[in-house]
């Protein structure tokens, strides 16, 4: 999975950018605010869901311009673009090959794994970006899940609007309601927790010596099996009115991870040894990638590089060069990337604009 070209327009500060791309390494260096960032958030734009900012869409389109925005990439010998419309601005619209397709059919093209500073905050704060994390990995692996995710929320929204109506909806329209949420809840589920082995399976066998190996835990398990989250939903139903809401279900479960030398939840681990955690969690997943699909997703790593002190540093890189596939990395200092493969490329960014160095 390597992108040869990328193109923006009106995204963020670059009103038109035209990127040349290679496999290995693509590392932009540049001050603060100059746009590092936006070109990595441009490739999480080509996979489902929000991109790594997950911002509105309204925030992503060029300040200046008339309010669309796109990216576009070429991938072998397709074509991949995302974006929105000046009459539609709200709306992403999706097309390969120039045929237009959901935003959903990305994840069948590529993979893409992405850490972030804001992570940082990922075993800190609340379940739902737990969920929204674990959700992407197991997109990456398993493209159907994006769907899956999306109907199982699309029959919760309705369901909710005739919890809150404050008047007794149809039973036959709550039935099916439930019917829709036990099938696709369930499908849901069975993958975050296959997902979720896998990997466990994957972190026992890595190499300890350069991140801390975490041990995932999914909380309700149970949920995977259709018949007994349809009988919950239909036991639960007097309590989900009551509270306006559905209280119970996939959309609860909370993905917790545990660093497995100190027997100790993540929360409660220091902020380097979190990181460390998020790392190990990334390349373990990246490997699964490599292995179920055969090729390698494309990894976007945001200012990684000035939070490792240089021997973890230079081990990373190691390991990402012996490992092959697709990696860009941004970082405020050109130094901080000396011990990447020579044959990388490197640009500089300033103020909306990308040279190469």
């Amino acid at each position: 999975m390597t992108l040869s070209q990328l193109t923006l327009h009106n995204f963020r500060n670059y009103p038109e950018l035209r990127l040349n791309a290679a496999p290995g390494f693509m590392v932009f260096s540049g001050a603060n605010g100059a746009g590092k960032t936006n070109i990595l958030e441009a490739v999480s734009m080509l996979a489902p869901g929000r991109g790594l900012r997950r911002s509105a869409l309204r925030d992503i389109a060029y300040q200046h311009g008339p309010g669309d925005f796109a990216v576009a990439a070429q991938l072998d010998d397709v074509h991949l673009g995302s974006g929105t419309s000046v009459e539609t601005p709200e709306r992403r619209k999706t097309r390969i090959n120039e045929a237009m397709v959901p935003t959903n059919d990305l994840a069948e093209w590529l993979s893409i794994l992405w850490l972030t500073p804001a992570m940082d905050r990922l075993f800190t704060e609340g379940a739902a970006g737990r969920r929204n994390f674990l959700d992407r990995l197991v997109t990456a692996l398993e493209p159907a899940h994006a769907g899956n995710c999306a109907r199982y929320e699309a029959a919760r929204r309705e369901r909710n609007r005739l919890l809150a109506d404050g008047y007794q909806a149809d039973r036959d329209w709550m039935d099916g309601l439930d019917l829709q949420l036990a099938r696709f809840g369930s499908l849901v589920a069975e993958a975050r927790s296959r997902v979720v082995v896998a990997l466990n399976e994957g972190l026992q066998q890595s190499d300890g010596s350069i991140f801390a190996t975490p041990h995932l835990h999914l909380a309700d398990d149970q949920l995977h099996i259709e018949e007994q989250l349809h009988q919950m939903l239909r036991q639960s139903r007097s309590a989900d009115r009551a509270a306006g809401r559905t209280t119970r279900g996939p959309h609860r479960t909370d993905l917790k991870v545990f660093h497995a030398a100190k027997r100790q939840p993540a929360e409660k681990c220091s902020t380097g040894e979190q990181k460390a955690l998020l790392f190990s969690i990334i390349l373990a997943h990246a490997d699964l990638i490599a292995e179920r699909r055969t090729d390698r997703p494309i990894l976007l790593l945001d200012e990684v590089a000035a939070h490792l002190d240089p021997q973890r540093r230079a081990a990373l890189f190691d390991k990402l060069a012996t490992r092959g596939g697709q990696v860009w990395l941004t970082g405020t200092e050109p130094d901080l990337f000396v011990d990447i493969p020579q044959n990388a490329l490197h640009f500089e960014v300033s103020d909306g604009t990308v040279t190469p160095r």
